[in-house]
């Protein structure tokens, strides 16, 4: 097949998807079971919860809504559907997030052929993919389909003693010693080398200026371990040379690029979330030989960071389906202690953390091939040990004065401040006093004063990150002391006494410019309107026609809000009442994330609240009456007093006496309205 791509060239011609077919994947996408591939669901109520994948967070915000078939976190805003999901988390666009779910539930896609001009505007990222996938295909060729990589490639992992469906489980692979193979039969194909390189793997370097250059393979004459993201695409590669040559690395990677960020991915996790998911453990190992072997030992619960230090993200990655990892280590002490830090990452993300150390001149992979699966599993649990008792077991023999005392006492209570949970901590205290020789009083004012200065930080760089959201007009900054103050040079906030008192004070006054009484009244009305819509008050007469009549031609202020009565209106003059999926699927963005937030409640009752306490709590459409009239009365209020503002504004720059009667006349009429009106809510007003 040749590749006609003028920018990017994918490995398809590609196509038009069918509105029909693009309804039938978004209706067959079932939104738990995408989602939960990605992290580990908890039920809750009628939804199910678990901590966001778009942001960092240790209590769960982020939502799934079965019935909806709608996700939404209430911590950084993303909402959708099973496709939005796919798009968000795999960086794809529509089309290749409509493929990747076909692929999933079995579809066809029936698809049409694409202009040249709609070929050019595919995605960079995605031809990133589809080179990346043909080299995967180039290298398992070449390790099953030729003599060099069957001699040398195959023969390797064999006497490693990996067998034939594992080779094929992690698409293991070969590159050929000669110097351009791949980059060459890459090219034939029709892939552009400018595509090669910023995937990572070719390297083209030109000669002294000259307009012809060097071509070659990235990878020759090694062993391939592809290295997949979440959902099963190949993202980069981990190469291993076979040949003594010290000039050459042992092992090479691909360079970061557009998809590949290695603090961000962890070798294995593609075979091994749903092991991680139902053993409620991750096995943390280095390398990539050590998750092989192990997975093909029936032991599929581990990854490895890949020769990286650990990072921050790739904790996280594992917190999406465990909250306890248990990372194995060989037994070279000095390995194990350069390793502690990461430990520590995994305390402050609020995981908990065991480590198993193997005898002496053992690793994973050669331990578990020497005593097979169902013993490894069985040293596993009599020897893994709490990392914290580790760490003061091991920082304790280290000690030779009082010096490397202090030291270590200082070390262990920056680990301990680091746990979450104050009751955890707890049981460090003892422990410590007694194996440091100090007294728990000493030693549990020193982690205050580690957990002080942490939380101090913490709330610096929250103050940052919110002031960076909030600060559109640029009034605020950071000084030295991590202090929210007002930039000497910053323009005049248009609302009244905005000069900060303090960081908190300034943050609130901002976030408060961005919503009013009224935008918080059309919220609700719409909430109502998308939810309830069609629900009948009375035989002949649904909510929506309720509403809808009560506010007649009345104009929302905020453009989303106002989309959303404009949908409902068009509808109701064709004798039709939108339903919520009808809002949930429309296809402006903006108004679909709207109505996901609208339709989403962050908590919900208990199902075990009426068993319990034997007391009923009313569904809301039992009070739809009574919450849609409360509704419309404040929102003509707020619309009222709103005007109220503008009447009076005027009326201070009107010069001519006949214009300001007029004005008064006016705003004498909307303040006995405005009185009528709260009078009708309960509401005092003051004369």
């Amino acid at each position: 097949m040749r590749f006609n791509c003028p920018r990017f060239l994918p490995t398809f011609a590609p196509m038009r998807i069918p509105e029909e077919t693009v309804r039938l994947i978004q209706q067959t996408a079932d939104i738990v079971d995408v989602v939960g591939d990605y992290v580990s669901l908890k039920k809750r109520g009628v939804n199910l919860i678990a901590c966001c994948p778009f942001h960092n967070e240790k209590t769960p915000s982020f939502n799934v809504n079965p019935v909806r078939g709608i996700y939404k976190c209430f911590g950084c805003g993303k909402a959708g559907d099973s496709v939005k999901f796919i798009m968000d988390i795999e960086g794809i666009s529509f089309p290749e997030a409509l493929r990747h779910l076909a692929k999933k539930y079995g579809i066809e896609i029936p698809e049409t052929q694409q202009t040249p001009e709609d070929v050019a505007a595919q995605n960079e990222r995605e031809s990133l993919y589809i080179a990346l996938n043909h080299a995967k295909n180039f290298y398992q060729q070449q390790l099953t389909d030729t003599d060099e990589g069957r001699s040398i490639g195959l023969s390797y992992f064999k006497e490693r003693g990996f067998n034939d469906k594992t080779i094929q489980t992690f698409e293991l692979g070969y590159s050929p010693e000669q110097w351009d193979a791949f980059t060459k039969a890459a090219l034939k194909s029709g892939f552009n080398i400018e595509i090669l390189e910023k995937a990572g793997l070719s390297i083209r370097r030109d000669l002294d200026g000259r307009p012809e250059a060097r071509v070659f393979d990235r990878f020759r004459a090694r062993v391939i371990f592809p290295i997949h993201n979440l959902s099963g695409k190949v993202i980069a590669f981990g190469a291993r040379i076979l040949k003594a040559d010290k000039n050459q690395p042992k092992y090479l990677n691909s360079p970061e690029t557009e998809v590949y960020h290695k603090s961000n991915v962890l070798y294995g996790i593609f075979q091994a979330k749903n092991a991680i998911r139902a053993e409620e453990v991750a096995y943390l190992v280095e390398g990539y030989t050590d998750v092989i072997s192990l997975h093909q030992a029936g032991i599929q619960n581990v990854v490895a960071s890949s020769g990286t230090s650990l990072t921050v993200e790739q904790i996280r990655l594992i917190g999406r389906f465990s909250q306890n990892i248990t990372v194995l280590y060989d037994g070279d002490a000095a390995g194990v202690k350069a390793s502690l830090r990461g430990m520590d990452l995994i305390l402050e993300e609020g995981l908990n953390v065991k480590l198993c150390l193997f005898p002496d001149g053992d690793d994973p992979d050669s331990y578990v091939r020497k005593i097979g699966g169902e013993e490894f599993k069985r040293y596993v649990r009599q020897h893994a040990v709490d990392f914290v008792d580790f760490k003061i077991d091991v920082l304790s023999k280290d000690i030779t004065d009082d010096h490397s005392k202090a030291l270590a006492v200082n070390e262990i209570a920056e680990t301990i401040s680091k746990i979450e949970s104050e009751y955890k901590r707890t049981l460090t205290f003892s422990r410590v006093s007694e194996r440091f020789k100090i007294t728990e009083r000493q030693f549990v004012q020193i982690v205050g004063e580690k957990i002080k200065g942490r939380r101090k930080d913490a709330e610096k760089k929250l103050i940052t990150r919110q002031a960076k959201a909030l600060d559109e007009n640029g009034t605020l900054e950071v000084n030295a002391a991590g202090e929210l103050v007002e930039r000497a040079d910053a323009p005049e906030l248009e609302t009244p006494n905005a000069a900060p008192d303090t960081a908190a004070s300034s943050l609130a006054k901002i976030a408060e410019t961005l919503r009013t009484p009224l935008s918080r009244h059309e919220e609700e009305f719409c909430r109502l309107l998308v939810c309830y819509g069609k629900h009948e008050l009375e035989p002949g007469v649904t909510l929506a026609q309720y509403l809808l009549g009560e506010i007649g031609g009345l104009e929302f202020e905020t453009p989303v809000y106002r989309a959303i009565v404009n949908v409902a209106r068009e509808a109701f003059n064709q004798s039709e009442v939108p339903d919520a999926q009808d809002y949930l699927l429309h296809p402006d963005e903006t108004l679909r994330q709207e109505a996901i937030g609208l339709v989403t409640q962050r908590y919900s009752l208990s199902e075990n609240w009426k068993s319990l306490h034997d007391i009923h709590v009313p569904d809301e459409r039992e009070l739809l009456d009574r919450l849609a009239f409360s509704n419309l009365l404040r929102l003509k209020k707020a619309f009222n007093e709103q005007r109220m503002e503008a009447v009076k504004t005027a009326l201070a720059q009107a010069t001519e006496a006949t214009e300001q009667d007029r004005l008064l006349t006016q705003f004498m009429e909307m303040k006995r309205i405005d009185k009528a009106l709260a009078g009708e809510l309960g509401i005092v007003v003051k004369r």
